[in-house]
């Protein structure tokens, strides 16, 4: 069984394929997936996949990088969060590689995301682009181990990786591992510790070998574990089965079906 714990279901390119997605993760045995929201004004299709799909789970949030968009308060997040269906909060975080002025906004949108975690109890979901140093320095600002997480599609240093750590999240990695040229990318997924290990897809985004350049959809999430499970010599039965706890202890609000 294995978990595809980040995916954009409901954008265009796969929600048109709906029915066919999920027939083929049943036959690679990708049982559920954390369908992620990127703004609140297209959280009810995230939302509406989840309650479709007996396997399928939501978070709330809105992305770093969308402007013009409603801005989230704490008491929207918290009301958001209180449906059953949602296990997460976020997407968040910082991105300065597509707003290189490290805007103000951004940072104060990541501290109200953290607000909410802690006080709805349920985790983060933290997208940081060119930005470690201070995505890490405001989840201490504002303790966000409290609510903890995890560090989503994981392309930093294993500096920035022991950080997160200490910080007690976890680390998820995308079809971005399987590339030949993340040599340093493969070195981390080394040595993070195996139960504090995501697999991801990021569908639509980053397909892994060998379909790097397709449109991703979560039944390719095997291949993220086949990689991991090459990468650390284990099995990837092994790789399936503590990717799959570790995602089920941390968005501890998701039943197993």
């Amino acid at each position: 069984m294995f978990v595809d714990s980040h995916c954009h279901l409901d954008f265009p390119d796969l929600a048109e394929r709906e029915d066919a997605i999920v027939a083929s993760m049943a036959e690679k045995g990708v049982d559920h997936a954390l369908c992620i929201s990127v703004k609140l004004e297209t959280f009810p299709r995230v939302l509406a996949l989840a309650e479709r799909h007996e396997g399928f789970f939501a978070s709330v949030g809105v992305h770093p990088d969308n402007l013009e968009v409603e801005e989230p308060d704490e008491e929207r997040l918290l009301a958001l969060a209180a449906h059953p269906k949602v296990v997460g909060i976020g997407e968040t975080g910082l991105d300065y590689y597509w707003h290189k002025d490290e805007p103000e906004w951004q940072r104060a949108r990541f501290r109200t995301h953290i607000r909410a975690a802690r006080r709805c109890g349920k985790p983060l979901i933290i997208h940081t682009r060119a930005s470690a140093a201070d995505t890490l320095r405001l989840m201490r600002e504002e303790n966000a181990s409290e609510a903890g997480g995890v560090m989503h599609c994981f392309t930093e240093t294993r500096e920035v990786a022991a950080a997160a750590l200490d910080l007690g999240f976890h680390i998820s990695f995308s079809g971005i591992v399987t590339f030949r040229n993340a040599k340093d990318l493969k070195a981390v997924a080394q040595y993070v510790p195996l139960d504090r290990m995501l697999i991801e897809t990021d569908a639509p985004y980053l397909a892994p070998v060998p379909h790097r350049g397709k449109t991703n959809e979560p039944a390719w999430v095997v291949h993220v574990a086949e990689e991991i499970a090459c990468l650390r010599g284990e099995s990837l039965e092994r790789i399936a089965q503590v990717t799959t706890e570790n995602f089920f202890r941390l968005f501890k609000h998701a039943k197993k079906t």
